[in-house]
């Protein structure tokens, strides 16, 4: 069985460890222990691993947040991945730092990855992963608040949540989505 896991985020140094790319931090920290790593290949940085019987196609997008989909298309595509086991991990301004749930579906919330995503796919029935980063900013600044650093006071917060994220990750690739919903959502 195969699984595409994209974590949505901007390439570029000065995206590192922004709110906006928590996808891409939680991606890499799911692929700490196996042996892989990520490689640039069409569309995104690529690495594929194997959990308990399943092979995972990793993806972090290289097209930048605005055009994420069309890296989920090429990988679902070229892997054969139909859209059930299709995860997308994302950062969410409606829910607190740390705050995470799964859901199988659902509106884009204004993110303007899923935006794309829904566009390119045709679909708004595909699971996702989303990660609070809350919603701490003043009017007219959600851009410089998305795309800026973790304070410290929110890393207390959220490395820990980040480990939890990996395990719903697995969770949503071994029992499936709504025993993970079930087990996790309610935390």
């Amino acid at each position: 069985m195969k699984y595409l896991i994209c974590g949505l985020g901007n390439v570029g140094d000065e995206y590192e460890n922004t709110r906006h790319n928590i996808g891409f931090i939680i991606l890499d920290a799911l692929i700490k222990g196996f042996d892989a790593k990520f490689a640039i290949d069409r569309h995104a940085y690529h690495a594929e691993i194997k959990f308990k019987g399943r092979t995972l196609i990793l993806i972090k997008p290289t097209t930048y947040m605005n055009l994420s989909g069309k890296a989920v298309k090429y990988w679902m595509t070229k892997e054969a991945i139909p859209l059930e086991n299709t995860l997308i991990v994302l950062d969410d301004l409606a829910l607190q730092p740390g705050a995470i749930r799964m859901k199988k579906s659902g509106n884009d919330g204004g993110h303007n990855g899923l935006i794309h995503i829904n566009e390119t796919l045709n679909t708004i029935e595909y699971p996702r992963l989303r990660f609070g980063i809350g919603n701490d900013y003043a009017r007219g600044f959600q851009v410089d608040y998305v795309l800026g650093k973790w304070t410290r006071k929110e890393e207390d917060i959220i490395i820990p949540k980040i480990d939890v994220a990996v395990e719903m990750i697995k969770s949503f690739t071994t029992i499936g989505i709504e025993r993970t919903m079930n087990f996790f959502n309610n935390k």
